[in-house]
Parts: structure tokens; sequence; C-alpha cells
């Protein structure tokens, strides 16, 4: 099976420019492509993860990525999928974050032997005139075709700011640079950036006379048709300290039975005839199974199989019976923090980040949504005791140590 056909199988292709061209560039390891990520916090996070491991699939087929870190695209900020405009970072920021990315992707990618570059658009960016990409670039972009763009419509109702307006000649103007300067001939990303490279190909046209790619792929959304990767307490990321391996295992581990195959074939290396046959006999017991395989392999690549383990064992203590692990989700309070040793539970679980306000956390309370050492607490005036520490478990699978020192 092509890498092409293994793509199409698992179902990452959404929209091609030349299906039969991008089809035997990358079977024959002959494509150069970009993938843009704009630095916008200091950590990649679970939507990236589609097209890091577009790269990691693409490279294994003998195709050379290039990464390009938006650092001038950043000061603008991609209006897609947004409804409000994102707030403006300063340089040394933007600085910050492209150095954490860089080091999160070298698990994902080769960048030995110029197998795979690094790329910063703000080393081009930065420095233009802009009288002269006014002459250069504007003449190849209608307003008109502009608009039309649907990463641009949902912004129209609320007002669309010029700074933003520019974030298509900017994206397209990096696929020109990278198409002169390291002879990248293909585009990939997430399907909402789909107007945007196809301004890419249509400038490098115009200008060069020649003729580039553009391929998107499927958004990581669940059945609701909603964006994967967030939780009560934000994004799920991909550095540890901001979302610990266990936690990173427990979000996969609880994805929804309708989403589980669909994750195990877009997001894992596990092969795809394996999922398939699985998908056959998809019932009961079974989808704890494929879950456990989906949080195992991707905890596995970004935090190592070590951790992964680590997490899978503390799943299974905890979820056995077994009690607690030193492994789980903790907090740390002081002890200054307690009322002769005590604390209230709605404050509790505000320390612990475990509901976003007191209204919600007593809500599941009184509901019966809340256990303290496997103790269900139903009054939301009630005292927990913490004698050096305790466990917190929210609904069926949510747990949290508390430590007081």
């Amino acid at each position: 099976m092509t890498v092409f056909d293994e793509l199409k199988r698992r179902g990452l292709l959404a929209q091609l420019t030349d299906e039969e061209e991008i089809k035997e560039l990358i079977n024959a390891g002959k494509a150069t492509f970009y993938i843009g990520f704009d630095p916008t916090a200091d950590s990649l996070h679970v939507g990236h993860f589609m097209a890091l491991c577009l790269m990691k699939r693409l490279q294994m087929a003998g195709n050379k990525p290039i990464v390009l870190i938006g650092g001038g695209t950043a000061m603008i900020g991609d209006p897609s999928g947004k409804t409000d405009m994102r707030k403006m970072m300063t340089k040394e920021t933007i600085a910050h974050n492209v150095e954490c990315f860089k080091k999160q992707m070298s698990r994902f990618i080769d960048f030995s032997e110029d197998k795979a570059i690094v790329v910063n658009n703000g080393d081009w960016l930065l420095d233009l005139n802009y009288v002269e990409v006014l002459r250069d670039i504007g003449p190849h972009f209608t307003v008109n075709r502009m608009l039309a763009a649907e990463c641009y419509k949902q912004r129209m109702e609320k007002g669309l700011s010029f700074l933003e307006f520019n974030y298509m000649i900017m994206q397209s103007y990096d696929f020109y640079k990278l198409f002169k300067d390291y002879g990248c001939n293909m585009q990939f990303g997430g399907d909402d950036q789909w107007s945007n490279m196809l301004g890419g190909t249509e400038l490098i046209r115009r200008k060069l006379g020649k003729d580039a790619y553009a391929m998107t792929i499927t958004l990581l959304l669940n059945s609701e048709g909603k964006k994967m990767g967030k939780t009560e307490k934000g994004a799920v990321w991909l550095d540890a300290e901001k979302t610990s391996p266990y936690e990173f295992y427990q979000y996969w581990r609880n994805v929804a039975d309708a989403d589980v195959i669909k994750c195990l074939k877009l997001l894992t290396f596990v092969p795809v005839e394996q999922i398939e046959e699985m998908e056959k006999t998809m019932e009961g017991a079974q989808f704890n199974k494929a879950k456990e395989l989906l949080a195992f392999e991707l905890t596995k690549m970004i935090h190592g199989e070590e951790e992964a383990k680590k997490a899978d064992e503390t799943a299974k203590a905890v979820f056995g019976g077994k009690g607690s692990s030193d492994d789980m989700p903790s907090t740390t309070i002081s002890v200054s923090e307690l009322i002769d040793g005590k604390l209230n539970i709605l404050d509790l679980m505000m320390k612990a980040s475990l509901i976003p306000s007191k209204s919600e956390g007593r809500r599941l309370v009184v509901q019966g949504g809340v256990s303290v050492d496997d103790v269900k607490v139903t009054d939301p005036n009630a005292l927990i005791e913490i004698n050096g520490s305790v466990v917190i478990k929210k609904g069926k699978k949510v747990f949290h140590k508390v430590i007081a020192e």
C-alpha cells in the first residue's frame, strides 16, 4: 500500500488541488512540503497533532518536511475559525514560543542530515517594505475573491480588521518564498486553511509561471462536530508541565465510543488493517480496549514509552479500585490555607482546577458527582479534613490528589 493510499484509507485527506500530481510526488518521496504553525502559545497542543503525524508519515516515505513557524504571521493573527481578533503578542513572546515549538517538534520529526528544516517567516516578513509588497504582490489578489474566502466570512459579521485581512497575502507570500528559496512544491494544512493555501499556489503560478500544490487534512472533530483537544481546564497541551502525561493519557482514554476508531486511524501508527479488524468487532468491552490502545500509543508518542506505561498503570490502579498512585495529577496547597485542618469542598475543587466556578461545583456536589477518599460528598458546605492528602473523584473518570504541606 502506498503512502497516499494509506492517507486516504485512514480518512486523512480533505481537499487537494491536483490529486494525481500529489499522489505521484509523495509516493515517489519527491515532495518538499511545508506546514505552518503560528506560535500563539509556548507549547503545541492536540490541535497540532494531525499536522505533526502527517509530517512524520510523509517523512518516513522519503519526503522532506519544512516546518514553518510563523514568527511573522503571528504578529497579525490568523482569522480562520475565529469569531474575535487574536491578542497581539510581543516579539519577545513570539521568539520564546518559537524555541518551545522547535524542541517539541524534534520528538516527531527527524531534523538530522537535512532531512527536515525549520524556518521562521519572521526572517523575511518583518523586513518587507510595505510599498514594495503592494506593488509586487497586491496586483495578484482581488478583494472580491478574498472576501469570498471561508476564513473571512464569519468575521465579516462582527467586523474584519484590515490587519487580519492581510493574513492571506502573508501566508501566500510564505509559499512563494519557500518555493523560490527551498524548492518547496507543496503546502499541507488543516481544512480551514484551504483559501489561504490556494492563494499561495495562485501567487506562484502568476509570479513564476510554475505549478505548486496544496492539500488539506481532515480537522480533528468529535462525533458532535466540535474540535477535539479541549477540557474544562482548557487546551490539552503536549508540554508535560501544562498537561501531565497521566492527564494526557486520560483525555484519550475517555474519548467517546463513536470517536475512538476514527482517532486510531487519524492519529496513531497502528497498522490500518489492524484498526479495521477491531472496527468489525467493536462492542462492549472492545471499546475500552481500543481506548486504552489509543491512549497508550499517543502518550508514548508524546511523552515516551516509560511515561505511557506509568500513566496506564496509574489509570488501572485508580479505576480498578486499588487506590491512588503517585503519578495521579495533584495539587499542593499550604497547610496555612486550612482552618483547623479542613477546607470547604468547593474551595478545595477550585484550588485543584476541577471546576470553573463554585456554582458549577455546587451543582456537581448536590447531584452526587463528587467523592473524597471514596466517600460521596453531597453537601456543598461540607468541610474536608486534609491529613496529608486526599483524593477527589469528579464524575466517574476524573481523579485528583490534593496534598497539604
